[in-house]
């Protein structure tokens, strides 16, 4: 008896420090919580109301796929007010707790075959 639930303890220590190893992404863009989706696209205009908005005491949000995210912790997000990008971390709830962020390369065009294909 003591046996298995050594081995059952080892398989669920496993299993959680692999799970941790996966954390997910989300790409999208660094808004703020008074405006939510209106900054869904990275702009230059965008960057200017996102950063007015957050010295005014709103806070950094991420606009994904139509959804605005809360994000934790919010000094990982200062340098990408209203630019595209790609967020790792865990879900709570609707809250984002980023292990990193970095920018993202929005694509305008469709990606090119290489020649020859």
């Amino acid at each position: 008896m003591v046996k298995k639930l050594v081995i059952l303890t080892a398989a669920f220590l496993v299993l959680g420090a692999m799970s941790a190893a996966f954390a997910d992404s989300w790409v999208g863009t660094v808004g703020d919580s008074m405006c939510g989706a209106k900054h869904a696209r990275a702009s230059a205009e965008a960057a200017t109301c996102v950063a007015k908005c957050v010295a005014g005491g709103s806070k950094y949000v991420l606009v994904s796929k139509g959804k605005v995210y809360q994000v934790d912790p919010q000094d990982k997000f200062a340098d990408f007010a209203g630019k595209s990008v790609k967020v790792t971390g865990s879900m709570s709830g609707d809250t984002i707790t980023a292990e990193s962020v970095e920018a993202h390369a929005h694509m305008g065009k469709k990606a090119e075959k290489p020649s020859g294909q």
